[in-house]
């Protein structure tokens, strides 16, 4: 049988052994639910870097998390991703993803929501500029520097939740003081878009938009028909 001595550090090695088991098992899920909020992050910023367009059509859902009016909204319009779909959509559901990612690795919700919300405005900020840019630039410089700040705001947004994903308890004693900078932020962005924003709601502009998107949609509406009609004979003359 084995001595009292024995018996002690079989034990302790036991003990020892299911306590570096359980971490190393904690370790591992942390990493992987982190892992899963980085992969949806970067869903959620590929998104509002992909807007490539807007085209005739209302969005399906006109109004932001907040409450806001959708710009698109007010003028009739989708914003599209480079394959075709619809920017506001994907962003809502890549906002999803990361809401039950974040949650999961304990980050906590207002942090979430704070960059999800700067994306939600970087998009926006995106879709002025380009509807600025098919009425004719009438916002000037106005147009880029509220892209520019958009962009500062959301990566002050991401940065504050992958500092309290990574480093939870060293992001405590600064994230209180970070959130504050960061209404300051939105409320001088929000004026910013604001002003842009009824600008480019004014009814000339929005006529203009509207003459414009329709000149297009003609446009390409002729050259596939054109298309048609030139592949036809070519198919007679190669069946003679």
């Amino acid at each position: 049988m084995p001595g009292l001595a024995e018996l002690s550090y079989t034990t302790l090695g036991g003990v020892i052994g299911a306590v570096a088991s359980g971490y190393l098992t904690r370790h591992h899920e942390r990493r992987q639910l982190r892992a899963a909020v980085m992969e949806r992050l970067h869903a959620v910023v590929e998104v509002t870097a992909g807007v490539r367009d807007v085209e005739p059509g209302w969005a399906p859902v006109s109004r932001t998390a907040d409450g806001r009016r959708r710009l698109t909204g007010v003028l009739g319009v989708r914003a599209t991703l480079g394959d075709g779909a619809d920017a506001e959509h994907a962003q809502r559901k890549a906002f999803a993803g990361l809401t039950v990612a974040a949650l999961a690795a304990g980050v906590p919700r207002r942090v979430t929501d704070f960059a999800a919300g700067a994306c939600e405005r970087t998009l926006e900020s995106h879709v002025i500029a380009l509807v600025d840019r098919r009425v004719g630039g009438v916002l000037g410089a106005t147009a880029d520097d509220l892209v520019r700040l958009a962009d500062e705001y959301q990566r002050a947004a991401v940065a504050l939740l992958l500092h309290v994903l990574w480093h939870p308890w060293r992001a405590k004693a600064s994230t209180r003081a970070r959130i504050r900078d960061l209404r300051t932020d939105v409320e001088a962005l929000h004026r910013f878009q604001q002003a842009a924003r009824e600008v480019l709601a004014q009814a000339d502009n929005a006529e203009r938009l509207s003459v414009h998107l329709g000149e297009r949609r003609r446009i390409t509406k002729d050259a596939t028909s054109d298309g048609g009609d030139s592949a036809a004979p070519r198919g007679g003359t190669g069946d003679q």
